[in-house]
Order: C-alpha cells, then structure tokens, then sequence
C-alpha cells in the first residue's frame, strides 16, 4: 500500500460491513480532513474549506487558470481503501516531487478534496461538485436529510459552514483552469488491455430514483395469505423486473442496492417499502428509456400483490464526454495511443460534474480484479506508482 494510503488504513473502518464506512462531517470524513489539511500544510500548501465544504490545497497563491487535480476521501458504506483515496493521495505525491525537483509553476496550482462524493450520507453523489457548479438547487440541498434526521444545512452549520452560503461558487469555479482526478479503475478495461494507466474518455449516464411501494400493514399471525397486500413481497417481484428490465437493454446497468422497510417488525406485514434504483446506459436517451422501462415493469409486478408504485427521481447525470483534444494531447504526452488508453467507465466522478463547467480530465490505475465499491478494491502498488508517474508528467506538461 502506499504511504500515503497506509497513513489513513485504521480511519473509519467499519466492523459490522467490512471496508471502510466514511461519511461526510462525520467522525472518519472529519479525522481525514485533518489528515488531509496536516499532511498539505506539510509540503507547504495552503489549505481552505470553501463554502460547500470542499477542501483546497494551494501551492502558491490561489488565482485565475489554476491547474487542479484531486478527488475525494469519502466512501460509500463498507467501500475500499482506494476509491477516492488513491486519487487524493496520489495528488499530494505529484506535487510533493514536483517542489522537491525545483519545479516552478508558470500558473496557480491546487489539490482538491470534494465533499460527498458517494453521497452515502445525503443521497445525491458528487454532492460537493454540484454544490460548487450550482448542479444542485442550494435549498433543495440545504433541505437533504441522512438517515438520522439531520439536514445538510444543520450538518453544515455542526461543521463550521454557514448553511446560507452552500450553492454555486463561481469565484471558486472561476479559479479552475483545468481540473485532472486520478481514480482507481471500477472495472476490468486495464486489465484485459495489460495497461497500468489510461485516460478517461466518456461516463456513462447515470441516476438516482426512489421507489415507493405501498400496500397494507397488517398482523403477521393473524391476516391469511391470500388477504395480504404484502408491499416486501412486491418490492421481491419489482427487484427482480428490475433485472430483467436491463437485460433488456444493451449496455445498461440497473441495482437496488438500499431497501427500507416501514414500520420493520419481525412479526408485522409492512405498509410500505422504499427501494433506491441506481440506473445507467451509455447514453441519456437510453437510460431515459431505461427508466421507463423499469417503472411500467414494476407497476406490473407489485400490482400482483395489491400494491402501487410510486417513482421518484433523486438525481440526474447526463453522458459526460471529455474533451477529445485533451484527451489525445494527454495520451500523447504520456506515450502515445499504443501504451495509453483510453477508456470509458460506468461510474461518475466529480470530474464529470466539472466537465459541464471547466476543462476537466481522468487517469485510471489499474485495478487487478475489476472490483470496486467492496472491501476487496484494490490496486498494486507498482500500478499505484505508474498512476503518481503518469500525474506528475501531465503536471509538468501544463504548469
């Protein structure tokens, strides 16, 4: 593991899941970014929280068309060690030899840590970035709830923010001349290319629905079985017209990944289910369509069990595709089209929220196995070192 990643490998552990649970303002997220802060203020960088609770890290004076690189240390409940991590520490690496080489920049440069990139905590993911570009109404967010209650605006306030500033930053915004995250690759394109590195060339498009399921609760001992309009049962039912929905469609991806069942009594038939679907195709019009299709399929299904179907939309990420010129230059900088690919990926980043806004770019590290958003992500260090490598050459080529 690298030093870097070795340094934060006992923060925010989780016991029960396996991996790592880090959420946003809360204890883990809270003690990276004092490592984070404490760690850039060593390599002598300048550290602010804007106003959305991002955290820069200046080398030099902030100012206009700064070269910006980062990612974020957030996780998603029982995550890995790399996602998100990797990119930040590799960041702060890059930098670290670019100062220790006499390097000096010919314009303002900045490591970035965005805030609720999962959005483990708040629901909506690249939380930080949307607040920033203004993707995201700044009262719908202040008006976010976690699982406990809290709003955003009072988990902002809880953590030193005024609430009635979170939204759109266009000083911020205005300073970023060119953002470049580095993340661990979430799939097995490097692998089957026998590549360590390779540039970002599209994301998927992607959303977030909530899917309500209501019947009627009742007593578990005392309703027959054909009396019951069991809304867990056809929640079971619209899961799987989930399935087999996106199988139906080329190139999609669609999960239920989080089920929350009201009231939740062992021996209670629930009143009503909540589902949250995660659904992408490769383009807008696709998962549109996609989405479509799952809400008429899961109208059908739960129907076989007197119950409705409410769906609701959380979030929307449209396909997102990098700049080619940027994309070529970069290949090029770092050893041509033959030894660096370039490679579409299913998951969203704060780099591509940031594309909509300012010229942004991705490089990914090789991940052995494919597997990500698990406690077995993972990536070799010699592939870990190839990415720091790979960042540092870009670095130089535009600072």
């Amino acid at each position: 593991m690298l030093a870097g990643l070795a340094e934060i490998a006992d923060t925010g552990r989780d016991s029960r899941r396996g991996g790592y649970s880090r959420h946003l303002w809360q204890g883990a997220d809270l003690e990276l970014r004092t490592w984070f802060a404490l760690r850039a203020e060593r390599l002598g960088l300048n550290v602010e929280t804007d106003r959305n609770g991002n955290l820069w890290a200046w080398w030099g004076e902030p100012g206009p068309d700064a070269v910006v690189t980062g990612s974020h240390l957030d996780s998603v409940p029982g995550g890995g060690a790399y996602d998100g991590p990797l990119g930040v520490v590799s960041a702060l690496e890059a930098v670290a030899r670019l100062r220790a080489s006499g390097f000096t920049p010919s314009r303002p440069c900045a490591v970035l840590v965005c805030a609720e990139e999962e959005g483990s905590r708040f629901g909506i993911a690249c939380l930080g970035s949307r607040l920033l570009t203004g993707g995201i109404d700044a009262d719908r967010a202040r008006a976010l709830i976690d699982a406990d209650g809290i709003t955003l605006a009072q988990a902002a306030r809880r953590a030193g923010l005024d609430p009635a500033h979170l939204g759109a930053d266009r000083d911020a915004l205005a300073r970023i001349g060119l953002f470049i995250e580095l993340h661990v690759e979430q799939g097995r394109g490097l692998v089957d290319l026998g590549r360590p590195v390779a540039v970002a060339s599209s994301i998927l498009a992607h959303g977030r629905w909530r899917l309500t399921v209501t019947g009627q609760g009742n007593h578990a001992g005392a309703t027959p079985m054909e009396d019951r309009r069991d809304p867990l049962v056809a929640a079971a039912r619209a899961i799987v017209a989930v399935q087999d929905a996106a199988e139906n469609h080329p190139g999609a991806r669609a999960t239920v990944g989080r089920l929350e069942v009201v009231p939740g009594g062992t021996n209670v038939i629930a009143s009503s289910v909540h589902a949250w679907l995660d659904a992408r195709a490769p383009t807008d019009a696709e998962t549109r369509d996609l989405v479509a299709a799952i809400e008429a399929a899961v109208g059908e299904a739960a129907l076989v069990n007197g119950c409705s179907v409410a769906v609701t939309e959380e979030s929307w990420t449209g396909t997102v595709t990098f700049d080619p010129e940027l994309v070529g230059r970069f290949r090029s900088v770092l050893g041509g089209d033959a030894l660096v690919p370039a490679l579409p990926t299913g998951a969203g980043h704060d780099a591509g929220v940031l594309a909509a806004s300012v010229p942004s770019a991705m490089l990914f590290v090789r991940n052995p196995t494919g597997v990500s958003h698990s406690p077995e992500e993972f990536a070799e260090v010699g592939d870990c070192v190839a990415g720091i490598d790979a960042l540092e050459t870009l670095l130089r080529s535009v600072l």
